[in-house]
Parts: C-alpha cells; structure tokens; sequence
C-alpha cells in the first residue's frame, strides 16, 4: 500500500511486498454504473469452522446486491488452505494466506490489501449474512463524509439463549447488544463481524494494528475500535454509521455459553481498553463505554428486580451478571493500566488444552 499519510507508529500499514495470492478468481458481479464497488473480505483459521464457513460464503453469493469481488483470507492454515482454494477457487472466491502476523489484525491486513473494491465490508468466518445485508450496509455512503458503517450481528445460539446472559452483554460473544442505537446512527466504532469502511479509509491510516485482536488463546479484541479512533484523526468529519437493517446471524459456540467465558471474555475486553486508551488516550478510547456504563447497565441491572418478570430467579441472575461483567472488565483495565498485563491475560486465556490460534470473533 501506498498511504497518502504515514500510518501512526506501531500500526502497520496494510500491504505487505510479496504477499502470496493462492488463487485469482476474478469477480462475477458487474457492479451497476453509479454505484461503489465492494469486496467481501472472511477471515478463517480452523477447520472447526468449516462448515461456517461455506455457510458465510454462500449467504454472500446470495446477497440481492452482490458484490464485486469476495476475499477468503486463510490464517497460517496450510490445511485450511488446501481445501479452501479446492472448495472455493472456481467458485469466483479469491483465496489467500494471511502475509502477516497471526491473528485476526494481520489477516483482515492481508485481505485489504488483495481488495479491489471502493467499499470492503467484513463478515466473520461464523456469521451468515441476511440477503439484504450488502445493500444496507452500504447505502450509507451516498453521503460522502461517512467512511464506514456497521450493521447488526445477532447472536445464534446453540440451543435456547442461556438464561442468565445479560443482552447488555452480548458484546461478549461478538454479537449486537442492549445499549446500540436502534435506528441509524453515529456510532465511534462498528462490531467486527458486521462492518465496512471505503477502501480509501486504509491508504490513509492504515491498517488494523496488530497488538489488538484476537490470538491464541487470549480472546483480545478492539482492533476496529482502535482503527476507527485513528481513522477520524487521519480524517476529521469522517462518520461511521450504524445501520440497523444490515443484519447477520453470528454463531455462538458452546463454549462460549458458560460462565467462565463470560468472565475471562470481561477481563479479556477490560485489557483490550486498556491497550486501546494508552495509545489514543481516555477520551476517545472510553467515549462510548462512559454511557454504556452509566446508562445501559444500569437500566438492565434494575429491569432484573421489576416484578412480574419470569422466571424471576433468573432475572435476578441476569443483574447479577451485568454486576459480575462489569466488574470483571474493571478488573482487566486496571491490571492493564498498571503495566500488569501479563497478570489479566492469565486470568482472561482459556485453559492450554482449547487453545487454538484465533482468527475470527
């Protein structure tokens, strides 16, 4: 990539030389005169997901405005590649490897950089997208001052939702949650599984740093967060919109349902903001959670104690978890803001026998 501005320090810029494009299928769609072109960017990184992941690329090319151009970043997967590019290489999908680090920052990198389109919207490996989803989401930028937008990820559970999850809390498995604008809106940053921004948006700052993100075992995240902050500091009026009516289902695995995820997925977020607020500073890096915490949670905490909910053991549960959530996120920025990070990443990482490298949210 060539930036018209140099990226900030510590934040590596999207393309990287050499970086290897395993097929080059070329677009199916003619994108209509007047209208931006858009790529589809999926990253994937286990074989766990497979089945997700057909179902993702499929619910692209079934979108009613379909894209110009569909890019499948597989993550330091040689397997996952192999049977990607003979799955996918025919199917007008360009397949590539991650070029960067590992991890989620370094493969959404990698698949901006082989983008072609004006618009690239982001779709997690384990989310299906609506057929209308493209076209919301990037009918917004008609207005030229709007440089990204986000729809919503609703959480598709296993089984029945556990009924002790707070929707408050829903950020904690990826997913839109109590608290987010109900109608189209500015918003400081989009959720990652359901986004897009103008290609134009990179060449200027960047590309997502790779010191946030999901890795390994450690579920890191506020890699969109901090890019959106660093966008409009690049590009001052630049506006990203929420969009209510792009709408994906997010899978929700099962182990994401129990509580010790909740609780290390919070801590997990608390350090993410931590890192996030050490390089813009407080006021942008914590301007959407000062009234999640003052007006959301409390609203939710209090719902729990109203009578005539039912049953009422487990609206009590739900209050209880949004104390428990919010504390346990507390905790992780603090640690963060001590320096004592490698402290709230034990207590955030999953045991050593799940761990995997992450990719996808």
């Amino acid at each position: 990539m060539t930036a018209d501005t140099a990226p900030e320090d510590g934040v590596p810029a999207v393309a990287t030389a050499g970086t290897p494009s395993v097929t080059s299928a070329g677009t199916s769609a003619v994108t209509p005169a007047g209208t931006p072109s858009v790529t589809v960017l999926i990253c994937a990184y286990t074989e766990r997901r497979w089945d997700q992941v057909v179902a993702a690329v499929a619910s692209v090319h079934g979108q009613a405005t379909p894209p110009a151009q569909i890019v499948l970043v597989i993550d330091h997967n040689p397997a996952l590649l192999g049977r990607a590019v003979a799955e996918f290489g025919d199917a007008g999908v360009d397949v590539v490897a991650n070029a960067e680090e590992t991890g989620l920052s370094g493969a959404r990198n990698t698949g901006v950089h082989h983008a072609t389109g004006e618009i690239i919207a982001f779709l997690d490996d384990d989310a299906r997208a609506d057929p209308d989803w493209l076209g919301s989401l990037v009918d917004p930028y008609r207005d030229a001052d709007v440089l990204g937008t986000g729809g919503v990820a609703r959480a598709a559970w296993p089984g029945d939702r556990p009924p002790w999850f707070p929707r408050e809390f829903d950020w904690v498995v990826g997913c839109s949650y109590r608290g987010l604008p109900e109608r189209q809106a500015p918003i400081r940053n989009p959720i990652g599984a359901n986004m897009s921004f103008r290609r134009h948006a990179f060449d200027v700052a960047g590309g997502f740093g790779s010191q946030f993100g999901r890795m390994g075992n450690l579920p890191l995240g506020c890699e969109e967060t901090e890019f959106s902050i660093r966008l409009r500091e690049f590009i001052p009026g630049a506006r990203i919109v929420h969009v209510p009516d792009a709408e994906v289902d997010h899978f929700v695995s099962a182990d994401r349902t129990k509580v010790d995820y909740f609780l290390r997925r919070c801590v997990a977020e608390g350090l993410s903001k931590a890192k996030v607020t050490q390089h813009v500073g407080n006021d942008a890096g914590l301007s959407s959670e000062r009234s999640y915490v003052t007006s959301a949670l409390p609203t939710g905490f209090v719902a729990g104690f109203k009578p005539g909910t039912s049953p009422y053991r487990w609206s009590l549960a739900r209050s209880a978890m949004i104390v428990a959530g919010l504390a346990a996120t507390t905790l992780g920025y603090g640690l963060g803001r001590l320096g004592l990070d490698s402290v709230a990443s034990r207590l955030a990482a999953a045991p050593t026998k799940k761990a995997g490298k992450q990719s996808g949210g």
